[in-house]
């Protein structure tokens, strides 16, 4: 019921990881989100919107030619090749274009569409796959000596240039990928606790913890295929946090290879022992170092899962319902709501029929909500939570829509790319604020990604829903959905998020909520965190990664 991904083929899960020499390919395609067998052909309704409202068909975008991509040649000699070989084991060790390229770019919609139109891509210069702390330690200290920076690689599912192989001026760059460290290493049945390596995938990580009777709970939309460490690294926040919390929330602790030695934060539940190392650590994005465990709390297998939904007649009204069940605390496990454009085209109820206008939640705005746990205790919440729904407004449509999103859920990245593949351009961002604030908010992105939009030459279909929410706020996801124009539609696309993310910060919300700053957010996150603040992370980068090789361009600013 949760996974939609297996592992690998060209991944054991059986044989021990310190045992591994050899180094798989990444499983998602190079320009899709997913792999080739996942890829959907659109709907004739949609190509028929496509081409009525954004004026673009298949043939108004250049398409993704595999044999136009080109390499950049790495700068590694076969002394450098064979020093990493002494570290991690020849196996562990590749320079071959196949490895490079899948680790060269994330999936955000700039890196999909550059595969298209900027085929020359520059890659780190190496692969390499350690097996243990030891041997990151290792790859870390060679680096420092070498001049050479490095990349973690976890499910490559970063959206803001998580993954960009900057080498900060440094005279190469590796790609260090974790895809070794993939064990279940202990479960606590007595704390609720389990350290999962920071390879692990979401769907192997349920899978190992559902065998010990037990589930993480966390799945963001990158669920198919983002690592644990992935998770840690960039404050994900999954599609059931109203339930279980953000990922920084279930961390109990993380082990961190730095180049000045290895920090293992947090020993208790809480403490009063001086800040909070993991608050240092979950966010860094590989800044400091290479995350290779994590501590985290999980909870019993469910033994009931309710679903309902409902309908507001608009968004101001729904909020104002999701605020007081927050704040009330009726316990749903997944509650979100979608603004009158998203439950318009269908995006909300099921992603396989967008655009079909036959969804039971047409028309006002559609509140999807699932309780998890006991068969009494999610039937009282469920009962709690409908009561507090209906009186602010809401009008209860039955479990169909929320059944219908709950199969659909992992869909949205593999339907942009169809939408990409016909001329349209699609991408996410995200943000939070007060609730006192979140109206000024959502109006002002939509409004300066209407006009960005619109000032390149196409009409701009912006969508917002919220899918997490705390006592005093809640995000705002927005799907943009516009026409590509011009020979750059990476440019036209960077060009709306240069709007949208100023607008962000004049009207007082996070420049990211749950993906991370990356090199693509790290403008704004001074005038975020402040310049006392910026100095901070620039000492704690000097203090654990004094030369400077971890993950350059990313975070700081």
């Amino acid at each position: 019921m949760y996974y939609c991904s297996s592992m690998p083929e060209n991944q054991s899960e059986d044989t021990p990881a310190a045992d591994r020499d050899h180094l798989p390919v990444p499983p998602m395609s190079l320009a899709r989100w997913g792999t080739e067998d996942e890829a959907r052909e659109l709907s004739e309704d949609i190509r028929v919107l496509l081409r009525d409202v954004l004026e673009v068909t298949v043939d108004s975008t250049t398409p993704f030619d595999p044999a136009a991509v080109t390499a950049s040649p790495s700068r590694l000699g076969a002394e450098d090749l064979s020093a990493l070989a002494a570290v991690v084991g020849e196996g562990n060790v590749s320079t071959d274009d196949a490895q490079r390229l899948p680790r060269a770019r994330g999936k955000s919609t700039p890196d999909l569409l550059a595969w298209r139109t900027r085929p020359q891509v520059d890659c780190p210069d190496a692969v390499v796959a350690p097996r243990n702390d030891d041997e990151v330690a290792g790859l870390l200290d060679w680096c420092g000596r070498e001049g050479v920076a490095l990349v973690p690689f976890g499910g490559g599912t970063s959206v803001v240039g998580g993954l960009a192989p900057d080498a900060g001026g440094h005279r190469a760059v590796l790609s260090i990928d974790l895809v070794h460290f993939d064990a279940l290493e202990s479960v606590d049945a007595v704390s609720g606790e389990a350290v999962l390596g920071a390879g692990l995938t979401g769907p192997r990580a349920e899978e190992l913890l559902a065998e010990q009777g037990f589930s993480l709970g966390h799945f963001p939309q990158s669920f198919p295929y983002a690592s644990i460490g992935g998770y840690a690294m960039t404050r994900s926040s999954g599609q059931s946090s109203a339930g279980y919390g953000r990922f920084d929330e279930m961390v109990r602790g993380l082990t961190v290879v730095t180049p000045v030695g290895v920090i293992e934060s947090s020993r208790a539940p809480a403490s009063a022992a001086g800040p909070d190392l993991r608050q240092w650590l979950m966010g860094s994005e590989g800044a400091f170092g290479v995350c290779t465990r994590v501590r985290v709390r999980v909870h019993p297998v469910p033994e009931t899962v309710r679903h309902e939904a409902f309908r507001f007649p608009d968004f101001a009204t729904g909020a104002a319902a999701l605020r007081t069940v927050e704040q009330q605390g009726t316990g749903p496990t997944v509650i979100r709501l979608s603004d009158e454009t998203e439950t318009m085209v269908n995006l909300a109820a099921a992603t396989e029929e967008i655009g079909s206008g036959e969804s039971e939640g047409s028309g006002g705005c559609l509140c999807i909500a699932l309780f998890e746990g006991t068969d009494d205790h999610t039937e009282s919440r469920q009962a709690e939570t409908r009561a507090v729904l209906l009186a602010h407004g809401g009008t209860s449509l039955g479990a169909g829509p929320a059944e219908s999103w709950e199969h659909g859920r992992f869909g949205a990245p593999v339907l942009r790319d169809s939408l990409l593949d016909n001329g349209a351009l699609v991408e996410t961002l995200e943000t939070a604020t007060d609730w006192s604030n979140l109206s000024a908010l959502k109006e002002a992105v939509t409004g300066a990604l209407t006009s960005s939009l619109e000032a390149s030459g196409t009409s701009a279909l912006v969508m917002c829903h919220i899918s997490h929410v705390y006592p005093t706020g809640a995000s705002l996801y927005f799907t943009v959905v516009a026409g590509q124009r011009g020979d750059d539609p990476v440019a036209q696309w960077l060009e709306a998020k240069r709007a949208a993310s100023e607008a962000i910060v004049a009207a007082g919300g996070t420049i990211t909520h749950h993906h991370a700053v990356g090199a693509d957010h790290r403008p704004y996150l001074e005038s975020e965190i402040g310049e006392v603040g910026a100095r901070m992370l620039r000492a704690v980068k000097s203090a654990v990664d004094p030369h400077g090789v971890c993950n350059p361009g990313t975070l700081i600013p």
